[in-house]
């Protein structure tokens, strides 16, 4: 089969880790295009958007038999911007994932599959899109090795919507204690968007790392 596979997020966690997994998809017998913007996508079985900051047009969409995102919610719950790092900041203990079919709406699509993940509570950035990226890795390879043999169901419940965080969602609260504000330095980046706090009209950076054993 002919796949595509869109990223359109230079900074996303895709471009570090996705060289095992587009050798697996080739090893399947696929073409395979990465691409880094929707006009590189080509006629095509499948495409796969991952970490994608854009929704893909209709023209798009047109271009496969079949569209698929893996986002990192439970769906109809927590779509849009960033919902590993909302869930993490409310106290979730289990993240879920959910692979559907894209349409032009936002998150809209049919459901294919749930996946689980439970969380220990001590994992850092870094560990988190670790885990990510081997979901979502695993959740689209299996579609596409049971392409076109897949069910698949309509979204039920009420819509609920993330908004996009920025670098200025990483500040530190001085008045809070480490404490409470660990699940924050959870989801900080060190080198994208660090901790930092401001004090006395100077911006001062915080950067975190479980120790090595």
């Amino acid at each position: 089969m002919k796949i595509n596979i869109l990223c359109d997020n230079e900074n996303s966690w895709f471009w570090k880790t996705s060289k095992e997994f587009i050798h697996e998809l080739e090893q399947l017998g696929n073409q395979v295009n990465v691409c880094k913007q929707e006009s590189e996508l080509i006629k095509a079985d499948i495409s796969a958007f991952i970490s994608c900051n854009k929704i893909v047009s209709a023209s798009g969409l047109n271009k496969s038999l079949s569209n698929i995102v893996c986002h990192p919610s439970d769906l109809p719950k927590g779509k849009g911007f960033s919902p590993i790092a909302w869930e993490i900041l409310n106290g979730a203990n289990f993240l879920t994932f959910t692979l559907f079919e894209a349409d032009e709406k936002v998150d809209n699509g049919n459901i294919y599959k749930k996946v689980k993940i439970e969380l220990k509570g001590t994992e850092l950035s870094k560990e988190i899109k670790a885990l990510q990226a081997k979901t979502t890795y695993s959740m689209i390879l299996e579609y596409i090795k049971n392409y076109p043999v897949v069910d698949s169901y309509q979204q039920v419940g009420e819509s609920t919507y993330y908004k996009r965080r920025y670098s200025s969602n990483s500040e530190i609260d001085l008045n809070k204690t480490i404490h409470e504000q660990f699940n924050l330095f959870r989801i900080v980046d060190n080198e994208l968007y660090p901790a930092f706090f401001l004090h006395q009209g100077k911006k001062y950076i915080l950067k975190i790392f479980e120790e090595e054993n």
